[in-house]
């Protein structure tokens, strides 16, 4: 079985009056995550992909369906303290999950909860802001700290916990460019060198293109999946649902429209660079 296991499931915020149709937000979707995979989720504002992350460490329970973390049901409530210590929930705007005033004492917070000895806190405390590259901050206030590291800190109180896998609902919406590359690189870092699942929910196409798999969400449903190159290669599909692509992939689109022969569509800078080398030959 996958570590992450979702079947069927259907969940709506509203409570329908008889006669009403519902609107899902959650619309029968069905997804298997591999443990150490790194998945994004991408879709524009209210297409059920936050409702989705929040199914997966039993924050919300499915109206039917099904969500089975590591072989444990998320509906039964026996089993919730057993999923949200295997899963790990970072939101998008970090000062919501900062409650201490220095950072070590914030990171501490979850394992204390969990009744951890004071020993194994101070190591798993140190470890964490290792990983993160937050270590020579851990005396400092966090309201004094940029958006970026802000950040960081909550995934090392995240990672404090232990988890088998970190979901990540937009965490570098409210960040500029240099915070969202440091997170971004946190995140990299954890996946590849310590095999930690990674779900990343976000808007930004450039973080996409670096995940293992990228899933497409429209209306509460799944509309598309696959590796990034199979995924943003179907720019007609994705702009037909009103999404973007990366620069790179809709600018070979749109030389292809002009007739110019482009065998495989550029994610990165990069490979964008190399295509218009190869075409100009």
């Amino acid at each position: 079985m996958s570590f992450i296991s979702i079947r069927n499931v259907f969940f709506s915020y509203d409570e329908v009056e008889e006669g009403k149709v519902v609107q899902n937000a959650v619309d029968g979707v069905s997804l298997d995550i591999e443990s150490g995979e790194f998945v994004a989720v991408i879709g524009h504002n209210g297409c059920g992909k936050s409702t989705l992350a929040k199914h997966l460490n039993a924050m919300l329970l499915p109206d039917s369906g099904s969500v089975m973390i590591d072989g444990d049901d998320t509906s039964v409530e026996e089993k919730t303290f057993d999923i949200r210590e295997k899963v790990g929930l970072v939101l998008q705007n970090p000062d919501n999950q900062l409650v201490a005033g220095i950072v070590e004492e914030d990171v501490a917070f979850g394992p204390e909860n969990l009744g951890v000895e004071p020993a194994e806190i101070r190591r798993r405390v140190d470890k964490a802001l290792k990983a993160v590259d937050m270590y020579e901050y851990r005396g400092h206030a966090p309201h004094k700290l940029s958006g970026g590291q802000k950040q960081r800190v909550a995934i090392a109180g995240i990672l404090a916990i232990q988890p088998q896998c970190i979901v990540l609902d937009e965490p570098t919406a409210m960040l500029d460019p240099s915070g969202r590359e440091e997170v971004i690189s946190t995140l990299l870092k954890l996946n590849r060198e310590r095999k930690l699942t990674v779900v990343l929910i976000t808007h930004f196409m450039d973080e996409a293109v670096l995940a293992d798999r990228v899933v497409v969400m429209d209306g509460g449903k799944i509309l598309t999946q696959g590796t990034p190159q199979e995924v943003f290669s179907q720019v007609e599909l994705l702009k037909a649902h009103r999404l973007d692509v990366p620069q790179s992939a809709d600018l070979a689109y749109r030389l292809r429209g002009c007739g110019l022969k482009i065998d495989k569509i550029p994610l990165t800078q990069e490979e964008c660079v190399a295509m218009l080398e190869e075409a100009m030959r």
